[in-house]
């Protein structure tokens, strides 16, 4: 595949550019300035389907889901991030939470996450949405016996406007996010400054605004582009190096083995008495949308030293 002079890559991308869910990061040659394309498609689909949310609060949560990709493709060691908005009774919108997960090797990123909300959600800004809610970002790795945990400020009248003045905090260097969701994709481009290097600053001293009003003229149809071909339309005239792309996956496996333990934690008495008052026990896994259902055989399975059934 023939690429014009001014992308390079330092990866061979062919192999995933035909992939439904991918995270590609870039840097500019004679530039300070990286960045990110994410394009969830299938991953984002399978995140919200059966969910059947109002159209603004799955579309919100699409946006989280692909800033989510960008932070976690970003984490210096492997590593889960959950980001956690929690809406006030003022708004429509009660939750939207996305975990995203490195794996082990750094090659590939596992996502999943829900919303809540109650009645029509019609567009308006976040902050009426969420009813002055805040936003949790906890991050958990394996070098670290507890999570870090912040609390980042809801300022901004977009999930873009918060995570630009989270991210441009947390890096101590200006940033931009351009996002985009609906039923079909959960996508968006992330723009940051990098620490200055000897020559970038005299080649164009006004580089990062030039590009940001390039990333401006952004269109969400370029977005089902492949990802150095949408790079190519927007920085024509920049020198980038793009990095191969980071597959993104949904995922949601059910676990018996975890619910079962749950259950025993509760103790045989608790079980006991939950099943003789309501004939089965039931057991919601909201994030993932499964739902698990045991009845009275259950006792004998997970207490088998109690010596008595149910009856």
């Amino acid at each position: 595949m023939s690429r014009p002079a001014h992308v390079k890559n330092v990866e061979s991308a062919e192999s995933l550019e035909s992939a439904e869910s991918l995270i590609t990061r870039f840097m500019f040659e004679n530039l300070d300035i990286c960045g990110a394309v994410v394009q969830l498609s299938g991953t984002w689909q399978q995140m919200h389907a059966g969910r059947d949310y109002a159209q603004q609060t799955r579309d919100l949560l699409g946006e989280l889901a692909a800033v989510a990709a960008v932070i976690g493709s970003n984490l210096k060691t492997p590593g889960r991030a959950t980001f956690q908005a929690q809406g006030q009774k003022t708004g429509p919108i009660s939750l939207l939470v996305v975990d995203c997960e490195q794996s082990g090797s750094g090659d590939q990123l596992l996502l999943r996450g829900m919303a809540r909300s109650k009645g029509e959600v019609a567009a308006a800004p976040l902050h009426e949405l969420l009813g002055d809610g805040k936003l949790l970002f906890s991050l958990q790795t394996a070098a670290a016996s507890t999570p870090y945990q912040s609390y980042v400020p809801l300022d901004g009248g977009s999930i873009a406007q918060v995570f630009e003045q989270f991210m441009s905090q947390s890096a101590q260097q200006p940033a931009r996010l351009w996002l985009f969701a609906d039923g079909a994709q959960a996508a968006g481009l992330f723009l940051q400054t990098m620490p200055a290097r000897e020559h970038a600053a005299t080649v164009d001293p006004d580089g990062w605004n030039r590009v940001q009003q390039l990333a401006a003229t952004l269109q969400r149809q370029e977005l089902q582009l492949p990802a150095t071909t949408l790079l190519e339309r927007l920085f024509s005239e920049d020198d980038l190096r793009v990095f191969a792309p980071i597959p993104v996956h949904y995922h949601c496996p059910r676990d018996e083995d975890k619910v079962r333990s749950m259950l025993i934690s509760l103790g045989h008495q608790e079980v006991a008495g939950i099943l003789a008052e309501y004939g089965e026990i039931v057991v919601r896994d909201d994030i993932c949308n499964h739902e698990y259902r045991f009845g009275a055989e259950i006792i004998a399975e997970l207490f088998p030293s109690a010596g008595q059934t149910l009856h």
